[in-house]
């Protein structure tokens, strides 16, 4: 596969909170003999180390800053080529003048530039009482549910995606084989 610049096209996995993106490029990374480069990593890296849920906190909760912080490191991995980018929840959103979250032209597109994007899609009340346990990750409001913001988001998961890959059932290491089977046998041109 062919990148914009001559190179192998990125594997970029996106997908809601607990799907096992992180999980899932690891095994893939195995598979294919490429990186893995985790925004969500990159930013703590960046951050000095903090977790996701320092930085927000450090940041005042402020997650128009997050996103624009989030916009920097895509921009960075995206330039890359031969990796699998596992990208927070989140990096399909950004938000409007009023605070609403909207589809992230700038960021997908830089993604899919020079990459495939792979939807992880499961199934949104598990994933989201999941993600509702996991006391790692911020929250994503004080006023709707995780369960609300998945459905709110699943256009803008729908539009970003190249492929979809639906997750309930399967164990982490079939659905890596079935992603690099994928990436194998990809048209080079969109």
């Amino acid at each position: 596969m062919a990148g914009a610049r001559g190179g192998i096209v990125n594997l970029i996995l996106i997908g809601m909170r607990g799907a096992g993106k992180s999980n899932i490029s690891r095994r893939l990374s195995v598979l294919t003999k490429r990186p893995v480069m985790s925004t969500d990593s990159l930013i703590s890296y960046e951050s000095q180390g903090l977790p996701i849920a320092a930085i927000l906190a450090k940041m005042g909760g402020d997650w128009r800053a997050f996103r624009d912080l989030e916009a920097q490191i895509v921009n960075k991995v995206a330039a890359m080529d031969e990796i699998i980018i596992d990208t927070g929840g989140g990096v399909i959103c950004d938000l409007d003048a009023e605070g609403r979250e909207i589809y992230s032209y700038r960021k997908m597109d830089a993604l899919k530039k020079n990459g495939r994007v792979i939807w992880l899609e499961g199934d949104i009340v598990r994933l989201a009482a999941k993600a509702a346990a996991d006391t790692r990750r911020p929250a994503l409001s004080n006023t709707e549910s995780e369960e609300s913001i998945m459905r709110r988001r699943l256009p803008f998961y729908r539009q970003a995606a190249d492929r979809v890959v639906n997750i309930e059932g399967f164990r982490r290491d079939i659905l890596a084989m079935h992603i690099r089977q994928l990436a194998d046998f990809w048209p080079v041109n969109r």
